[in-house]
C-alpha cells in the first residue's frame, strides 16, 4: 500500500463544543465567514472522541453542558500530553470571576461571553492562531540551528576525513600504486568532491532560504534542457550502479520558474533516486502540461521508504538514518530544499512511497507567464 504526503497548507481547523444546537450554528456560521474549518460537538464526551482523531488548532468550549462540562473537558485535555498545547477558549455566559479565573487555572487561554459578538471571538481566535504561528516558527528556528550544526559537525566533517586520508595514502605510496589502481583512487576522490560540493551547495542555498536573501528570478525556461544537463552530471553514477534513466518529458515544456530552483530541484530529484535504487533499477521523469501549471514527476523502482519516513520527510527538527543502496548518506536536506524553493516559485511538492517498492516525487509549477505580466499600471 502506498502512501502519499502533500505539502499543501490547509485552513485552521476550529473544534467548537456547546449542548445548544443554536448556538453551534451561530458560531458555524461565524467561522465559515471566516474561511476556518470547523467541527461542531454536542457534548463534552463527543468533543474528547474528535479531538483523538484529529487535533484541532482552537477549540472553542462551552462551560455549562451536562454530564462532563467544559471544566471536565479542559482537565481532560491538559492532562495529556498530545493534546495539552492545544489552545483552548471558554465560551460562557457567566462573568463570574471564579469561573473566569478557574477556566484559566486549568489551561484555558481566553474566555468568550453570550451572546457571541463576531468581532470579538474572530478577534480571540486569531490571537491564538498568531501564537501558534509564532511559537511554531520559534521551534523551526530552533530546529534549523540545529540542523545546520549537524551537518556542520558531522556531515561535512566525515566526508573530509575521509577525503583527507585518502589524499595521504595516496602521496604517501603513490609509486606503489599502478595506473589502475591511481585511477580508482582519483575517480572516488573525486566523487567524493562532486558529493561535497552538492552539499555544499544545498546548504548555502538554504542558508539565503533561512536569512531572507533567498531571490527568485522566474523566466520562461525549457525543461528538457535543465532535466538533459542534470542527467548528464550524473551519467557516471547511473552507470555504475546500472541504473536505467528514461526523460519523457516532451522538447516543448516549458515552466514558468526560477532557473536556480528548477534546477536544483531536479538535480536532487535525481541524486535521491539514484542514492535509493538498486542496481539494474529505472528511474522515469516525466511531465504532464496543464493550462496553467506543469506536473513534473520523477520515479523510481528503489527501496521506498516507511509510512514512519514519509510523514517526517519534510520535518527540520528529525534526522532521517536511512542508507542508500550502495552505502551512501544523506543529510536529510534536499527534499526539505526542494519542498521550500518550489512553494516560494508558486509551486506544489508531494511523495508517494511504499516501502520495498519505490518513489515517485511530484511538483508543479507554472507553465505561463502572470495575467498582470507585462501590463503597464
Amino acid at each position: 500500500m502506498s502512501h502519499t504526503y502533500t505539502s499543501a497548507v490547509k485552513p485552521p481547523f476550529i473544534l467548537m463544543v456547546d449542548d445548544t444546537p443554536k448556538n453551534l450554528q451561530i458560531l458555524g456560521n461565524i467561522l465559515k465567514t471566516a474561511g476556518y474549518h470547523f467541527t461542531p460537538a454536542s457534548s463534552g464526551a463527543q468533543a474528547l472522541k474528535i479531538v483523538e482523531k484529529r487535533h484541532p488548532h482552537v477549540i472553542l468550549l462551552d462551560i455549562m453542558m451536562p454530564g462532563m462540562d467544559g471544566f471536565e473537558v479542559c482537565t481532560r485535555l491538559k492532562a495529556s500530553s498530545e493534546t495539552r498545547e492545544i489552545p483552548v477558549i471558554f465560551l460562557t455566559a457567566k462573568t463570574d470571576v471564579e469561573d473566569i479565573t478557574k477556566g484559566f487555572e486549568l489551561g484555558a487561554v481566553d474566555y468568550v461571553t453570550k451572546p457571541f459578538r463576531k468581532k470579538e471571538l474572530l478577534a480571540r481566535i486569531r490571537t491564538q492562531l498568531a501564537l501558534q504561528q509564532s511559537q511554531e516558527k520559534l521551534r523551526e528556528l530552533n530546529a534549523t540551528k540545529d540542523k545546520f550544526f549537524s551537518i556542520i559537525s558531522h556531515d561535512l566533517r566525515g566526508p573530509f576525513n575521509g577525503f583527507l586520508g585518502l589524499t595521504d595514502i595516496m602521496i604517501e605510496h603513490l609509486e606503489e600504486f599502478e595506473a589502475d589502481k591511481l585511477r580508482d583512487m582519483l575517480t572516488k576522490q573525486k566523487k567524493s568532491a562532486q558529493a561535497l560540493l552538492a552539499l555544499l551547495e544545498n546548504l548555502l542555498t538554504w542558508s539565503r532560504i533561512q536569512r531572507g536573501v533567498m531571490k527568485i528570478a522566474p523566466t520562461l525556461l525549457s525543461l528538457d534542457d535543465i532535466i538533459r544537463s542534470n542527467l548528464f552530471l550524473f551519467t557516471l553514477t547511473a552507470d555504475q550502479k546500472q541504473i536505467t534513466i528514461t526523460n519523457r518529458v516532451p522538447q516543448e515544456t516549458l515552466v514558468y520558474a526560477d532557473h536556480n530552483v528548477v534546477n536544483t530541484v531536479i538535480r536532487n530529484l535525481l541524486s535521491n533516486a539514484l542514492k535509493f535504487t538498486s542496481a539494474g533499477g529505472t528511474i522515469d521523469i516525466s511531465a504532464i502540461p496543464k493550462a496553467e501549471y506543469v506536473t513534473v514527476a520523477v520515479s523510481d523502482t528503489g527501496i521506498g521508504m516507511s509510512p514512519e519516513i514519509l510523514s517526517t520527510l519534510f520535518r527540520i527538527d528529525v534526522r532521517h538514518s536511512q542508507i542508500g543502496t550502495a552505502g551512501e548518506r544523506g543529510t536529510g536536506l534536499g527534499m526539505i530544499l526542494c519542498k521550500e524553493l518550489l512553494e516560494k516559485n508558486g509551486g506544489t511538492f508531494e511523495v508517494e512511497s511504499e516501502q520495498g517498492c519505490g518513489t515517485t516525487f511530484r511538483f508543479k509549477l507554472p507553465c505561463k507567464l502572470p495575467a498582470s505580466h507585462g501590463k503597464s499600471s
